[in-house]
């Protein structure tokens, strides 16, 4: 039975996506900070799909501890799905620094350190895959979201370098690109519905992904196209838009 990991498990998002792939015949870690909200989910997961499924203490902040919690998995998952994010709020990041480095940390700096130790495992077993979960907003920075947009940029990119170092080794990465999902993170945004997915719709993109090993999946299909028109745009008009 293969093993998906599910680091940040305690979003909605993670949740579908941990059920997803457990309907699949995927054994479930369950990796978040709070693993006590997660003994429900856990055992409906287990008794729902007759897999094994197991919980986690992860804090992705912690960077010091993600050498020894991955080496403390059994068995070692093989697939890792970094989940885990923050939007916070641009105007607050802008004039406190805590929440600059909360944003910058969680959606990047935290990614990145759990996903190198994963994919150095991976490269040594020569097998193994990962999925990260960026954002459109790190397409083009804007003065709504720039902060946050620059995290996930930066975490794009870096997904983007260790698929094209980690292909000739067999291991595959996938960059998804949700766009706007109805969360309890974006619960208190007017959020358009044609252009907005659910997290079930976020699991069956990232499943067929990984099944299909897709390299960049924007969930809903348009918006590459969306994001196509705005990276167009020249810069001495984009700056005067308000976006």
């Amino acid at each position: 039975m293969p093993t998906a990991l599910i680091l940040g498990a305690a979003s909605d998002m993670a949740i579908a996506i941990a059920k997803k792939f457990a309907s699949e015949g995927y054994a479930i870690q369950l990796a978040a900070r709070n693993v006590q909200r997660l003994q429900a989910t856990e055992s409906d997961i287990a008794i729902r799909y007759n897999v094994r499924c197991s919980l986690h203490e992860f804090d992705a902040l912690q960077f010091a501890t993600h050498q020894s919690f991955f080496e403390s998995l059994e068995p070692k998952p093989d697939i890792t799905i970094c989940v885990f994010g923050y939007l916070g709020e641009n105007e607050e990041a802008r004039k406190d620094w805590k929440e600059t480095e909360r944003i910058i940390h969680t959606n990047y700096t935290g990614a990145v350190s759990i996903l190198n130790v994963a994919s150095d495992y991976y490269e040594g077993k020569r097998q193994g895959m990962i999925v990260g979960i960026s954002s459109v907003a790190g397409e083009r920075g804007r003065q709504s979201n720039y902060i946050y947009g620059s995290a996930k940029a930066g975490f794009s990119a870096y997904l983007s370098g260790l698929r094209n170092r980690l292909f000739p080794e067999n291991v595959h990465v996938v960059s998804v690109q949700p766009g706007f999902v109805y969360t309890k993170m974006t619960e208190k945004i007017q959020l358009p519905k044609l252009l907005t997915a659910t997290p079930a719709q976020v699991a069956e993109a990232v499943y067929t992904a990984v099944k299909k090993k897709k390299n960049v999946v924007f969930v809903k299909w348009f918006w590459r196209w969306i994001m196509l028109i705005i990276t167009s745009i020249p810069e001495f008009i984009f700056k005067k838009l308000k976006l």
